[in-house]
């Protein structure tokens, strides 16, 4: 029997003790291959899952790796069960092969018939075939590369994509490091991007994952689609790309609701190509405006599902999928994985704050106590309103009062879901207000002002949460939120990871609602905080 904090189950559950002193490090190893699942005080409760063993053998990490992470930190020993289902199920990725033959032809392929056979009757699959060329190949319907990788997977035999991809329209692009210099882990994370073809990079808000973006242009050196969440994130890619690169103003194109062009480079909306007319999706025409030779997906975890099925038929261009965290609330990870690509580098958030390139944080929950009117009101109320009562109860508004007061002079950002709340908030506060309904230059015009310091406070809305560079910020206070998302927690607390130019740390707190769904949901949101390594400790307001 060895001393590791790490017990190791036979239904591929393994249980974390969090107070061990190996146990940071074995977080940092966990991360690469499996989730977690629950993360209370004590115990977190990770699950080693098919998905999460592909994705890390995608991006370079056997069998052997895996188990050896768990035989490192294993209180026992691992159950036999779970070391050859580990074996196994990392062997099947890259069995089946998409390739090109030299005519050009797309050929599913294997070492193994059996295999083939196996994938070529399944009903689903032999629809995207053509004929059977060779004992090892089966000719690919043109237009089925993306389905064929999605139902590939659905049956339990990954393919491996190495079809090549068009070089599209050449480019000159190259980075401009004048005043700056690209980080190591930036340039390892381009590196193993382009190794792999097409593929997902995982970094924290604030470790700039916009450059990676542009040090990714800047290899490929070609006409480049870019896909982002909003305008405002949209003209944050146009400064940056202009500040960190030698294109110019003339090179790079805005395609939103209210600007249509199209040039080299182009930014656009998920809103915008998601936007319909008469039933059909009315800007299509920009996936083929230009001879793309890469598409970047910022917040790629955001992904609309129709931006999925556009995705499908541009197999043969390089994708890089950039995002703060593979979590989606929708499930869709083996779409992300099918069709953008697997994960190719993954940097944990506290590894990267140790080397000082993002700020420390400190998370906070605080409860509240209902009032008896509104306890009532919530006990006889319908279970869909409960959460919105909980999470906007009036009961909140003076912890906010104590913690600005606590934090007084600092940059604070109060992040709520429910314009109502927000209206209420801002108004009693006195603050600026920024939502879905602010004009987009207004919106600008109060960030600007908020990082100058004129602004030192602002109550903000979900706009907020998607790349919005406000680097002084050093409060984060959230009031109320999307249910349990764990997504959101990753883009709130973002918010705050930009290095200060002090060094202080950042204080991240949530307020919620004790004993009701507000409480439940904050569970499943510190999952994230968990995974990455940061702690959360419950406040009662008496001790703020």
């Amino acid at each position: 029997m060895t001393t590791g904090p790490l017990i190791v189950q036979s239904d591929k559950t393994a249980l974390l003790e969090v107070d061990h002193p190996q146990a940071s490090d074995a977080r940092h190893d966990l991360a690469i291959f499996a989730e977690l699942e629950r993360a209370p005080e004590h115990i977190h409760t990770y699950r080693i899952t098919k998905l999460g063993l592909w994705n890390a053998r995608a991006a370079g990490h056997g069998g052997d790796y895996v188990l050896g992470v768990l035989d490192k930190y294993a209180k026992f020993a691992i159950p036999s069960s779970v070391r050859v289902d580990i074996s196994e199920t990392m062997d099947r990725y890259g069995k089946l092969v998409i390739r090109r033959n030299p005519d050009g032809v797309l050929l599913l392929t294997s070492e193994s018939t059996p295999i083939l056979l196996e994938a070529s009757r399944s009903p689903r699959i032999a629809a995207l075939l053509g004929p059977r060329v060779s004992e090892d190949s089966f000719e690919v319907l043109a237009f089925a590369r993306g389905s064929l990788k999605q139902e590939l997977l659905k049956l339990g035999w990954p393919a491996e994509d190495l079809a090549g991809y068009t070089p599209g329209a050449p480019h000159a692009i190259a980075l401009n490091e004048t005043d700056w210099n690209i980080r190591d882990y930036q340039t390892k994370a381009v590196e193993k991007f382009w190794e792999g073809g097409s593929g997902v990079v995982v970094l924290p808000c604030g470790a700039g994952k916009t450059i990676v973006g542009a040090a990714a242009m800047s290899r490929a050196k070609t006409n480049t689609l870019i896909l982002v969440t909003n305008t405002v994130a949209a003209r944050q890619w146009r400064a940056e790309l202009l500040k960190r690169t030698t294109l110019t103003e003339d090179e790079i194109a805005e395609y939103s609701g209210s600007v249509k062009e199209v040039k080299p480079v182009t930014i656009a909306s998920y809103q915008i190509l998601t936007a319909k007319r008469k039933g059909e999706y009315a800007h299509l025409e920009l996936l083929n405006a230009k001879d793309w030779g890469l598409i970047v997906y910022d917040e790629v975890h955001l992904l609309p599902a129709p931006i999925f099925k556009m995705t499908a038929d541009l197999q043969a261009r390089r994708r890089l999928g950039l995002t703060a965290t593979l979590v989606r609330e929708d499930g869709k990870e083996g779409d992300v994985f099918s069709l953008i690509g697997p994960k190719r580098f993954d940097a944990p958030w506290k590894e990267i704050e140790a080397e000082g390139y993002i700020a420390p944080a400190e998370c906070y929950e605080i409860r509240v106590d209902l009032p008896e009117q509104e306890r009532l009101d919530y006990a006889i109320a319908e279970q869909e309103d409960r959460y919105r009562m909980a999470a906007t109860s009036k009961t909140k508004i003076p912890v906010i009062h104590k913690l600005m007061a606590k934090h007084k002079g600092e940059p604070t950002l109060i992040i709520g879901q429910y314009l109502d709340q927000i209206d209420e908030v801002a108004s009693l506060l006195r603050i600026p207000k920024i939502t879905g309904e602010t004009p987009v230059n207004e919106r600008e015009r109060l960030f600007q002002a908020f990082r100058e310091g004129t602004e030192p406070t602002l109550v903000v809305s979900k706009v907020a949460n998607f790349s919005v560079d406000l680097p002084e910020a050093s409060v984060a206070i959230q009031i109320s939120g999307s249910y349990g998302s764990r997504q959101e927690e990753a883009q709130r607390l973002g918010r705050l990871l930009r290095p200060k130019a002090d060094g202080r740390t950042a204080s991240f707190y949530t307020i919620i609602a004790r004993d009701t769904v507000d409480q439940d949901f904050a569970q499943n949101r510190q999952r994230f905080l968990a995974e990455q390594g940061y702690s959360y400790q419950i406040l009662d307001v008496s001790s703020i």
